[in-house]
């Protein structure tokens, strides 16, 4: 199994910084959902209390010319 390096820095609450190898992302984060914006793509998730409460939306970027 490949080792990884990841590191995520909070800036404020709600707010991090999230590095890793390939690259950086921001995180938000306000109550139970969270927003991810990186160099490739955008996640959403959002995790609510019980079994079925857990959905996450990923959104690949697209390159403008």
């Amino acid at each position: 199994m490949p080792l990884t390096f990841r590191k995520r820095i909070k800036i404020m609450p709600g707010l991090y910084i999230n590095l890793g190898k390939t690259g950086v992302s921001v995180t938000t984060k306000v109550g139970p959902v969270s927003h991810t914006t990186g160099r490739r793509r955008s996640t959403t998730s959002v995790n609510l209390p019980g079994p079925l409460g857990y959905r996450k939306t990923r959104t690949k970027k697209t390159k403008e010319n």
